[in-house]
């Protein structure tokens, strides 16, 4: 399929999913909202030309955890949400970015202004009273986006919302795999590379396998500092293991399914030709 005509797809899928919002999300449950976000998700996905392997998805917890990944690009946050739908703590910059940014507002993502010390505090009372009603909340705690070949060091501010709840904290790690089985920096958005840019390297980069790996949860009685270490321990681990020598651990990987479950068949595939009566054909 042609560059042009993939990028296409996926920005009619962006918009897709803002008409889903707009018009479903206020009249579903929340467990439908969550059905959807992790369709559309899945969907996104596809239409990037990337695949989702889950490893030791046992360990998920699904409630009142405190969720932590290793961050390498915004698509970071559609490969989460096919896993499984979460609320996410983002830079207050992303509330800016076009369709992007109205999506991740509309999805309940938490802004920190991280220039303000004041704001950190803010946020930190807030995760841990969504914790305490049991929400799962996700933060990318190396602070910024790398190219995912190594770790930044965790800082262990956020780490005081879990603490403060005594709820768990939840590593995961994030790794993109290419066709031939090597370890793809093509998803990375690092530097000064704009939206644009970083989606057609994506693009170029296709077909991508993104594997998540579900760390054991970490009790929450550890001081933050502790807990921001043993959880940076835990997802070095999981992407040692997730590399080409670790390949076992990939082979006995638990596969998602690539399209979503039965109670969202009814929902139309977005991405090909916009039709008069509705926004997309099925």
């Amino acid at each position: 399929m042609k560059l042009a005509l993939r990028k296409t797809r996926l920005v009619i899928h962006l918009l897709y999913g803002m008409w889903v919002v707009a018009t479903r999300f206020s009249r579903v449950t929340p467990h439908q909202r969550f059905e959807l976000n992790r369709a559309w998700s899945r969907r996104f996905l596809q239409l990037a030309g990337m695949r989702l392997v889950v490893h030791n998805d046992e360990a998920r917890m699904d409630e009142g955890a405190l969720v932590v990944s290793n961050h390498i690009s915004w698509i970071d946050i559609y490969v989460i949400n096919a896993w499984r739908p979460t609320r996410f703590v983002s830079k207050a910059e992303v509330r800016k970015w076009p369709v992007v940014g109205w999506l991740a507002f509309k999805l309940d993502t938490v802004f920190l202004q991280r220039e303000k010390r004041s704001d950190a505090k803010r946020i930190m009372h807030e995760l841990a009273g969504h914790l305490i009603a049991g929400d799962a909340i996700c933060v990318f705690p190396e602070g910024t986006t790398s190219d995912g070949r190594e770790l930044l060091p965790f800082h262990a501010n956020l780490f005081q919302a879990a603490v403060s709840a005594s709820r768990p904290v939840q590593p995961i790690c994030i790794y993109y795999e290419d066709a031939h089985g090597n370890q793809s920096t093509a998803p990375s958005y690092i530097d000064d590379m704009s939206l644009g840019e970083s989606m057609h390297a994506l693009l170029c980069g296709a077909p991508l396998t993104a594997h998540v790996y579900v760390c054991d949860p970490l009790a929450p009685g550890a001081e933050r500092r502790v807990l921001a270490a043993e959880a940076q321990a835990a997802v070095e681990g999981a992407l040692e293991r997730l590399r080409p020598g670790g390949s076992r651990a990939r082979e006995a990987a638990r596969m998602q399914p690539s399209q979503p479950q039965a109670a969202n068949d009814d929902l139309p595939h977005p991405g090909d030709t916009p039709t008069p009566n509705g926004p997309l054909a099925q």
